[in-house]
């Protein structure tokens, strides 16, 4: 292709309303290529681009002996740098200070910035704008979609707008204030997400953090762990080890096998990996579940819970990194127990006493039997169960308002950084 049909490729990407000078970006860079060749005996550390316009990181160390390339080149703090092949989507980045000697390949091509010209911060928000990666990188030719190349004639024809360095200092300046302050917004959305979750937690170890022989609120009293459970052969019990439940036996359809990754705190989380045939969870009825069993992660995520849903396959068994409970609901209610595993101080001074020494957690039938629980009357468990599920619907809420008001101040830097290149800031 002649320079002259790779000019043609480049399509117009300033903002057309835009009250600046349009320059080419091969006026404000100049491509530099400190290319050396590989030392076996050196070690190299290696630096790349992320996509999305996200900028430049730091990546391995590389003993020369471990890669092919006959050379590499370096890279200097406040470079311009971009991937040919990966610039459709948005591989451009100013090297940061950590990334200064690194090294890249030849995928990569690297710039000077003219700093009499250009800001280089004021550069690197231009970059940022989607607009303006998007359409460069759509000049990127080749057959296969994955290995498009931006080849540096047409990306120096791009265009940008540039305004006096003391107007794209005032643009930088005002771009941070304003970034800035969505940044403080999200703060205050996330801080106030924590609180929430905070007093959530501190409600329920109001309630249950009391430490054993203490006296406990009239009418309660402390019950040893297997007080709770239906009877001693179906209330407890381990998931399936060993032979009971190979490899062999997982199938990508049939009967559920309830695994750890279904199971949040409070939340049963839908969707299984693992199956099992009709015959083999026959085999494996002591290790069935029903609705209001309330499942535990016995290793991981120690001590995590919730209840089974009403509705699950009637031969669905669970995997071995679970304990299933089984409760007398005239004793305990399934919903508070897990709760109580979910945050509870009581249950996290248990798991560090019992587990204190071992290299690694893991909840057994014979550490939860050591459990003495705080027992409400029933009734007075329905009102904490009230209470409890009335706060959480309010964290809950948060949460979704968290959501929405985040996906709202996302929109706000694209769009400030629009009105910034446009000369309305």
């Amino acid at each position: 292709m002649s320079e002259a049909n790779l000019y043609e490729t480049v399509k117009p990407i300033a903002p057309a309303n835009t009250t600046y000078p349009i320059v080419p970006l091969g006026k404000v860079l100049r491509l530099v290529e400190r290319f050396e060749p590989r030392n076996e005996l050196e070690v190299y550390q290696f630096a790349g681009t992320y996509s999305f316009a996200r900028g430049i990181f730091v990546g391995e160390l590389k003993p020369g002996s471990s890669f092919r390339l006959e050379k590499i080149q370096r890279v200097y703090k406040g470079d311009f740098v971009y991937c040919k092949i990966m610039a459709w989507e948005g591989a451009f980045g100013i090297v940061p200070e950590e990334a200064h000697h690194c090294v890249m390949s030849g995928a990569f091509v690297v710039y000077e910035i003219d700093q009499n010209q250009v800001e280089p911060l004021y550069l690197d928000y231009y970059f940022k704008l989607k607009s303006v990666w998007e359409s460069i990188g759509s000049s990127s030719t080749g057959t296969n979609i994955r290995r498009r190349s931006l080849h540096p004639k047409q990306f120096e024809a791009a265009t940008m707008p540039l305004p006096p360095i003391s107007e794209q200092r005032r643009i930088v300046a005002r771009v941070e204030d304003l970034a800035g302050k969505v940044e403080e917004a999200r703060g205050l959305r996330s801080a106030a997400l924590e609180e929430a979750e905070f007093i959530r937690l501190s409600a329920l170890s109001h309630f249950f953090d009391f430490e054993f022989p203490a006296q406990l609120p009239k009418d309660w009293c402390w019950k040893p762990f297997n007080d709770l459970l239906i009877n001693d052969r179906e209330g407890i019990m381990t998931g399936p080890f060993g032979t009971l439940l190979n490899k062999s036996d997982i199938y990508d359809e049939g009967v559920p096998v309830l695994g750890i990754s279904n199971v949040q705190a409070n939340q049963f989380v839908p969707g299984f990996s693992d199956y099992t045939t009709t015959w083999k969870a026959e085999s494996l009825s002591s290790y069935r579940l029903q609705a209001e069993d309330i499942v535990i992660a016995r290793s991981g995520t120690v001590g995590r819970s919730c209840l089974v849903p009403v509705g699950l396959h009637p031969l669905t068994v669970m995997s071995s990194n679970l304990i299933r409970l089984r409760l007398d609901k005239n004793v305990f209610i399934p919903e508070l127990l897990s709760r109580i595993f979910n945050g509870s101080q009581l249950v996290e001074r248990h798991k560090a006493a019992e587990c204190r020494g071992s290299s690694r957690t893991f909840f057994t039938q014979k550490i939860l039997s050591k459990l003495m629980i705080p027992a409400p009357p029933i009734p007075e468990q329905r009102r904490i169960v009230a209470y409890l599920d009335d706060l959480q619907a309010k964290v809950d809420a948060l949460k979704r308002l968290q959501s929405e008001t985040a996906a709202e101040l996302n929109a706000l830097l694209p769009s400030i950084l629009d009105k910034a290149f446009k000369g309305e800031l």
